[in-house]
């Protein structure tokens, strides 16, 4: 593993012994321990933690601090059209300053949900159990995840008179599926998986700068994007020669449209997007309309070659769930960047689907409770929360997701809480 992509491994889950019981099943059948690793860390690991908040044994190893009432911390701004990478959560949004550097500020979870809520909870959990799992932080703050850096560090462009400018490097690397798997030899963006995602205006000039640090020849492709020149295309042997190991290769074009587009490579494509050379491009709206507005956003890319089926480059329990409060609507862009169809399935909360490849569907969008995204696609949804809770979220090709040992890959969760200060002392209190 790298130093730029650290790895924090829970001592159960590496030792041997009685704590390899984690992470398997009993002779009858899926442990309790085994099922909270990786099922029972539902909502992303967010109802675990607010269990081992109250667990009645030794002090857990992370905490949130003495217990407030929930909407104690600072409430995000309002709504804005068109949200920039900084003003939505969880793939967007981090909390102010002051709540992420003090978790005694942060209100013990238990309140979110409720005192009967919550007991039931800790029943399914078995907190009563004192399972180290219950005291560790989720798997999904233990690994580099493109939903915490684009919030915390967004790729920024300089400027060059009127064109947004965007450096990158192309690297190998060391990638963790999730907390407990060794990692794998991926190749990735700024050294990310996905990459750091470009985000520019309807209309902006864009210079994408790509310095190819790897020992083999490759090109970038803006999936979506309609060049007025071909020669920007990004096809090696067909509109580029190949960017070859220690080159520094320009993209320069008009962002043409707006839209969910993304970024990869187009040379050697089935191996090295496979290994991870893939990214979202997004291109925001010159003159929004009401489509185009919501509180929270989510990018959600799929691949289905290294390390299995991932969502954002992970597996579950080490994918980031989608948060939103009640009376919010968040804007899910569904990227499937793998070689397989993926029916996602929301569980609770129905979609509505608002775009395709970028084209909005205006008249046209529909609602589903089930989307299959194909190989290419990229959709838009807004899911409107109404109600709290936490919401499995998830491939309905069942192989992809389930097996005896419980779930697996291609699963998340819609995390569902009533304010939006409770997203943002969630946010605050993992980062701490």
């Amino acid at each position: 593993m790298s130093a730029d992509n650290p790895v924090v491994t829970t001592p159960a889950a590496s030792q041997g012994g009685p704590a390899e019981e984690s992470a398997g099943t009993a002779s009858g059948g899926l442990t309790r321990r085994g099922f909270l690793r990786v099922a029972g860390l539902t909502g992303g690991g967010l109802v675990a933690v607010s269990v081992a908040a109250c667990a009645p044994a030794a002090a857990p190893a992370w905490s949130f601090g003495t217990a407030a009432t929930p909407g104690a911390a600072t409430t995000p701004p309002a709504a804005t059209t068109a949200p920039t990478a900084a003003a939505s959560a969880p793939a967007t949004t981090a909390p102010s300053a002051s709540a992420a550097a003090s978790p005694s500020a942060s209100p013990a979870l238990k309140g979110i949900y409720g005192d009967a809520a919550f007991a039931k909870l800790a029943v399914i959990l078995g907190a009563a159990d004192n399972y180290p799992e219950l005291s560790q932080k989720p798997a999904f703050v233990q690994v580099p995840q493109l939903v915490l850096t684009d919030a915390l560090t967004p790729l920024k462009p300089t400027l060059d008179g009127d064109v947004k400018v965007f450096n990158l490097t192309i690297d190998e690397m060391d990638w963790p599926i999730d907390e407990l798997k060794p990692t794998v030899a991926a190749l990735g963006y700024n050294k990310q998986w996905p990459g750091p995602t470009i985000r520019v205006t309807e209309g902006d000039k864009v210079r994408a700068i790509f310095k190819n640090n790897l020992p083999e020849t490759t090109g970038v492709h803006f999936h979506g994007e309609e060049f007025t020149s071909f020669f920007e295309d990004g096809i090696p042997f067909v509109t580029q020669l190949p960017i070859t190991p220690g080159e520094i290769y320009t993209y320069e074009f008009v962002a043409s449209r707006p839209g969910s587009l993304m970024y990869h490579s187009h040379h050697n494509a089935t191996d090295q997007v496979g290994r991870g050379l893939l990214g979202a491009y997004v291109v925001d709206p010159k003159k929004p309309t009401a489509d185009d507005k919501y509180d929270r956003e989510y990018i959600w890319i799929s691949n289905d070659t290294l390390g299995g089926f991932t969502i954002n480059g992970h597996g579950f329990p080490a994918t980031v769930p989608v948060l939103a409060a009640v009376g919010e609507t968040v804007r899910i862009r569904f990227m499937n960047e793998g070689s397989m169809m993926h029916p996602w399935h929301s569980h609770g909360y129905r979609m509505k689907v608002v775009a395709r490849d970028g084209y909005p569907l205006g008249n046209a969008s529909f609602h589903c409770d089930t989307l299959g995204v194909n190989p290419g696609e990229r959709y838009d949804v807004d899911i409107v929360a109404d109600r709290p809770g936490v919401w499995a979220f998830h491939c309905h090709i069942l192989p992809h997701v389930e097996g005896a040992d419980g779930m697996f890959g291609m699963v998340n969760t819609l995390t569902v809480v009533p304010t939006a200060a409770d997203v943002d002392a969630i946010i605050a209190a993992l980062l701490a």
